[in-house]
C-alpha cells in the first residue's frame, strides 16, 4: 500500500543545488537542482507544485544512474510517477533533476517538491568523494542540447541538465555538483551589452537574478550559506557572451537612459579600455569566488563557442595569481563548436559537451586533490 511522506520527514533525502533550508516545500531554483533518494518498494511518486508565467519548467530523472524520463511540467500541484512495478526488495537510487535554468525573464518559474509516495522504505544516500560547482552561461545551462540543428526557438524544451558537460564531468569523477548559470549573461556584460546581466553581483545570494515578489517570498534573495557546501573545484565557463557583446549594438536602459557598448576599433581590434574593464571583472570574480570558497581549486574554462577573449582571460588570471600568490587558480581551453558537434540554436551539441567533459575530467585528475 502506498503511503505519503513529506520531504521534511525523510532524513535520508539528499537535496541537490543551491536553495534554502526549507523542505515545506523544497524549492528548485537552478539547473540540475533536485533531490536524490535510495528506496525499496515497487513504485515511487513525487508531489510537485509548478508555477510560471511564460517558461514552463522541465525535469529529468534517473533510476540507478540511468536516464529514464524527461517531461514538461504544467501549472498546478499534482503527483508524477517516477517508477512502478519494480522488484519490491531491491533498493533503487532515484534522482530528480530540474532541466530548466533559473529564468531571469520569468521570476515565477519554479518547481517545488512537497512529498514522495511509495510502498517501500528509505535508505541513506552515499556521499560522493568530490564536490564541483559550475558557473556559466547558456552552455552550462545546457541550452541547445535538445532539438534539431535548425531549431532557433528560445524555449525550455531545448535545455537539458543531463547532456551537458557539468553532468558528464561529475559522473566521470563520481562527484556531487551544482550549477549557477544563466543564458546570455557574462562576467562583465550580457551578449547584448546589458551590464545588468553579469553573473558576479548575484553570486553571494541563493538566486537573486529572478526578480519577483515570489522569489523574495521563496528566499531567492537571501544570502547563500557557503559554509554549508564547500566545493573542491569551482569551474567557471564565462566570457562567451562578453565576447559577443563587441559585435552587438549599444544597449540603452529604457528606464534610466543609461547606455553601454563594448567597442571595437576601426581595424577590428578590441577597445583597450573595454578589454581592461572585462579583465578587471574576471579578476574581481575570481577573488570573490576565492573569498567564498577558500580551499577550492578555481578553473576558468573557455572556448566552446569561440576563443575571441581567450588571451585576455589568460592575462587576467595570470595577473590575479601574480598579485595574490593564489596558485590554485588556472585556465583550461575547451573544445570549440563546429559542424560536427553543434546542437540546436547554434549552441554546442552533445558531442561537444562530451569532449569538454573529457578534457575537464583529465585536467582535474592531474591536479592531485582527489
Amino acid at each position: 500500500m502506498l503511503r505519503k511522506v513529506a520531504l521534511k520527514d525523510i532524513s535520508e533525502l539528499k537535496v541537490h543545488g543551491r536553495t534554502t533550508d526549507c523542505l515545506e516545500p523544497l524549492t528548485l531554483f537552478w539547473t540540475a537542482s533536485g533531490f536524490e533518494c535510495n528506496v525499496s518498494g515497487t513504485e515511487l511518486w513525487v508531489e510537485v507544485e509548478v508555477t510560471y508565467d511564460t517558461f514552463e519548467p522541465w525535469f529529468s530523472y534517473t533510476v540507478n544512474g540511468d536516464w529514464v524520463g524527461r517531461q514538461m511540467l504544467l501549472k498546478g500541484r499534482y503527483w508524477v510517477p517516477l517508477f512502478r512495478g519494480m522488484s519490491a526488495d531491491q533498493m533503487k537510487n532515484v534522482r530528480f533533476y530540474k532541466d530548466l535554468q533559473a529564468m531571469s525573464d520569468d521570476g515565477n518559474s519554479y518547481i517545488q517538491i512537497h512529498a514522495l509516495r511509495l510502498d517501500g522504505e528509505f535508505y541513506p544516500v552515499k556521499e560522493k568523494k568530490l564536490k564541483l560547482e559550475f558557473i556559466g552561461d547558456s552552455i552550462t545551462s545546457g541550452e541547445g542540447l535538445f532539438g534539431a540543428k535548425e531549431e532557433e526557438d528560445w524555449i525550455p524544451m531545448f535545455f537539458s541538465s543531463l547532456k551537458d558537460y557539468a553532468y558528464l564531468t561529475a559522473k566521470k569523477l563520481d562527484a556531487e555538483y551544482r550549477i549557477f548559470s544563466q543564458s546570455g549573461w557574462g562576467v562583465y556584460s550580457g551578449w547584448d551589452n546589458n551590464k545588468n546581466h553579469a553573473i558576479p553581483p548575484h553570486y553571494r545570494q541563493i538566486c537573486s537574478l529572478m526578480e519577483s515578489d515570489q522569489n523574495e517570498r521563496l528566499g531567492g534573495n537571501r544570502a547563500h550559506d557557503f559554509a554549508s557546501w564547500q566545493p573542491d573545484y569551482v569551474i567557471v565557463n564565462l566570457g562567451t557572451n562578453d565576447a559577443g557583446s563587441f559585435d552587438q549594438p549599444e544597449w540603452v536602459d529604457e528606464q534610466t537612459g543609461e547606455r553601454h557598448k563594448m567597442r571595437q576599433n576601426v581595424d577590428g581590434s578590441l577597445n583597450k579600455e573595454d578589454v581592461a574593464a572585462f579583465q578587471n571583472a574576471v579578476k574581481g570574480f575570481v577573488g570573490l569566488i576565492r573569498e567564498c570558497n577558500p580551499k577550492a581549486h578555481i578553473i576558468w574554462c573557455y572556448g566552446m563557442l569561440g576563443l575571441k577573449l581567450q588571451l585576455y582571460i589568460c592575462e587576467a588570471i595570470a595577473e590575479y595569481v601574480e598579485e595574490t600568490g593564489d596558485y590554485r587558480v588556472s585556465y583550461l581551453q575547451l573544445t570549440d563548436t563546429d559542424d560536427s558537434n553543434v546542437g540546436s540554436r547554434q549552441h554546442p551539441g552533445a558531442l561537444c559537451h562530451k569532449q569538454a567533459a573529457e578534457t575537464l575530467t583529465k585536467y582535474i585528475l592531474t591536479l592531485g586533490d582527489n
